[in-house]
């Protein structure tokens, strides 16, 4: 067949507009979306659909989902079967430190935990039998959106929580790499360990005077007297997008709440008669309504940042017995408001084709999960890693089904973006220096860009948007410590 004049012409420009998308080399934009509370074995269980598909040595086609005869050292046979349970349940787990190390069951000779111990962790509510050992009840496709991101983008089978506890640490890891209170506290394995305790409200550099977080030290041990107030002073992710003029934007359910990450770092916080003053507060973090990142990615506003978190309110989390069932769809909904954005890059790209989207939920919430950590060497093994989490990786250079068997935890999510945008790999020197994956392994950047395919949800961007419910943190966490 010979082409010529403008049948040549065109081709020549098919060819090299293919050429131009294949050419991408970074993201301009990296999106976190941080949920809560939830292992794989409990939330995914509707991955495995035949009993090839799931497996608990998996190969790169396989998930790593435990189905039956879940290890419990208090049962008789030494396993329970588990059980269902719904995702807006009435009862909440601890996931304080204590309630890792009840459930890791650390065996002293080889290091490792037997992961035999979860009827040790306490419940608080209305509590059925054994109510460690439930996975989520999927009848009603309440965790479709979940499991279609899972299918039709990638998913991590050793993704790890950072730390050996619940929230406000995790929360502090994902934004800074460290729950220490000082890059100093970092490298000798002190760290905040919990959420807060003490008198009166709030969290980070604007809470009450008499809020304390317990400190653990680097034999994992947390001396009572050993408490101080929840206002650090270390470097962060926006500290190493700062002088690039990389911008960023932190979406939460308010100033004073432990998930709050921002607020717990004084130079960003600058706090002044209890509220966050600092200019890189006032610029960057949004903690009026977190469903403001849908009109924030929408035309015509156009607002993506280049780093994005964005944690939920308590309806929307996933938290055991604060959520009302809306995590999915509204982790759809802010995948969806991205995909269908028809905002431009300054180049002309839409948000689509340049955006990375990590979802992952900040601890395991109490609940069951068959894989054991790897516990890090001193100093800070004291407190690291806990235990796993699911994580979802989207974006046009994510081939459908990906699964990564490689390990990774919260540092890897900060070592991406590092990555992403020139920044040396660990440059904070705290958990980004100590991940050993950055997940470039979840995208082919060489490849044509995957056009969008919505996510189904029962809920959509509008909803949330009209939500007029009184917003709550993702939970109050009272039986935490």
């Amino acid at each position: 067949m010979k082409l010529f004049g403008k049948g040549l012409f065109l081709l020549l420009a098919c060819l090299s507009s293919a050429i131009a998308h294949a050419q991408i080399t970074s993201f301009q934009h990296v999106v976190v979306i941080f949920q809560e509370n939830r292992t794989p074995d409990n939330l995914f269980q509707g991955l495995c659909t035949s009993s090839s598909i799931c497996s608990t040595t998996p190969t790169t086609s396989q998930y790593n989902i435990q189905t039956s005869n879940w290890l419990d050292k208090t049962s008789p046979t030494g396993v329970t079967q588990p059980g269902l349970v719904a995702l807006a349940n009435a009862y909440d787990l601890s996931h304080a430190h204590k309630a890792f190390t009840n459930q890791c069951d650390l065996d002293a000779t080889t290091g490792k935990c037997k992961m035999d111990g979860a009827a040790g962790v306490s419940c608080s509510g209305t509590c059925p039998a054994k109510p460690q050992f439930k996975f989520v009840d999927n009848s009603t496709g309440i965790l479709n959106p979940y499991l279609t991101l899972a299918r039709q983008y990638g998913w991590a089978n050793f993704m790890f929580q950072t730390n050996q506890g619940p929230s406000f640490p995790a929360h502090q890891f994902i934004f800074g790499a460290t729950s220490a209170p000082s890059e100093t506290d970092d490298h000798i394995g002190t760290f905040a360990a919990e959420n807060m305790s003490g008198t009166g409200t709030g969290a980070g550099c604007v809470a009450q005077s008499g809020v304390l977080v317990q400190l653990i030290n680097s034999a994992g041990v947390e001396d009572p007297t050993n408490k101080i107030f929840p206002c650090f002073e270390h470097n962060t992710v926006a500290d190493l997008l700062k002088p690039l003029n990389i911008s960023w934007r932190y979406y939460a359910p308010g100033a004073g709440s432990i998930w709050t990450g921002p607020n717990a770092i004084r130079h960003i916080c600058a706090p002044v008669n209890g509220k966050c003053t600092g200019t890189d507060w006032v610029d960057n973090v949004d903690a009026v309504n977190p469903a403001d990142v849908l009109t924030d990615v929408s035309s015509p506003t156009c607002k993506l940042r280049d780093v994005t978190w964005v944690i939920p309110t308590g309806a929307n989390s996933d938290h055991a017995r604060s959520n009302n069932g809306g995590g999915p769809s509204w982790v759809a909904s802010v995948v969806n408001a991205i995909g269908n954005s028809a905002c431009k890059n300054a180049d002309g790209s839409s948000y689509w084709d340049s955006t990375a989207i990590f979802i992952t939920w900040d601890d395991w919430g109490g609940w069951y999960d068959h894989e054991p950590p790897t516990i890090l060497a001193s100093p800070q093994g004291g407190y690291q890693l806990g235990f796993r989490v699911p994580l979802l990786v989207v974006s046009a250079f994510t081939p459908a089904g990906t699964i990564n068997n490689n390990r990774h935890d919260f540092g890897s999510i900060i070592r991406f973006i590092e990555h992403n945008f020139g920044i040396a790999e660990g440059a904070l020197t705290f958990a980004d220096a100590r991940a050993t994956n950055d997940l470039t392994g979840f995208f082919v950047l060489t490849q044509p860009p995957r056009p969008f395919q919505p996510i189904t949800s029962a809920l959509n961007a509008a909803f949330f948007l009209n939500d007029k419910t009184p917003m709550t943190p993702p939970d109050d966490d009272d039986d935490d410590q």
